[in-house]
């Protein structure tokens, strides 16, 4: 009797939680398409980099294009998740804390971010190669690399800009504990697609990827475990 109540409220508490996530998500979209100033920002932040970087930069193909491109994605998830706790007024913030569950907010934010992002770094892998051709030899690899990498500056920026909004100096908070969290995705992003370009044979792929799932993995674990805490202060 004890362990089916338990089980009963166990699964309660997580359907609740699932509940609270989805009405959080759906407010991201709408606060975003009522921004549409900021989307457009983005946009055309993300076109005028690859451009500027095009004209400026690229004397050959290969091992150039592979660097740039991954740093218009890094440059184009600040820009575009820095702002996700930031934006929120001290007074929201209070209302969500009466309101909600912290693990559904912090959820609702990187779920929003992780699909935001992918359109983001499409949108930049797109743009890059029509005005800079398009070396990618494996596609599956490349895809994979874009789909995990895009995860990883989520969650990371996403944590950090919910740490960064406590501060007075939040956007030089951002940057200090930003970028060295990213830097280990960084780079086992720029060896995976360079693989996938043909730039280096490379039979750790799997590796590779399984250590960028790790990374993940860990950083939304970190993530839900101390957010609560940190929403509470």
């Amino acid at each position: 009797m004890r362990k089916a109540l338990g089980s009963s409220l166990f699964l309660r508490d997580h359907m609740s939680l699932i509940k609270e996530s989805i009405q959080l998500l759906r407010k991201e979209f709408v606060l975003e398409l009522r921004q549409r100033d900021a989307i457009i920002g983005i946009l055309l932040y993300v076109l005028s980099t690859v451009f500027i970087v095009y004209t400026s930069f690229i004397q050959e193909p290969g091992s150039v294009w592979n660097t740039l491109f991954w740093i218009i994605v890094l440059f184009a998830s600040v820009n575009a998740i820095a702002k996700s706790f930031m934006q929120e007024a001290g007074n929201r913030q209070l209302y969500y804390y009466t309101l909600a569950n912290p693990s559904a907010i912090i959820l609702s934010k990187i779920v929003y971010n992780i699909l935001l992002l992918l359109v983001l770094t499409f949108l930049s892998y797109g743009a890059f190669s029509l005005v800079a051709g398009n070396p990618v030899k494996n596609y599956q690899q490349f895809f994979i690399a874009l789909f995990l990498g895009s995860i990883g500056f989520s969650i990371t920026f996403t944590f950090v800009s919910a740490i960064a909004s406590r501060a007075r100096n939040s956007a030089t908070l951002l940057a200090i504990l930003g970028f060295p969290l990213v830097i280990p995705i960084l780079m086992t992003l720029i060896k995976l697609s360079a693989n996938s370009l043909g730039l280096m044979q490379d039979t750790a792929v799997w590796k590779d990827m399984l250590i960028l799932l790790s990374i993940d993995a860990i950083l939304i674990s970190l993530a839900f475990v101390l957010f609560p805490f940190l929403w509470r202060d």
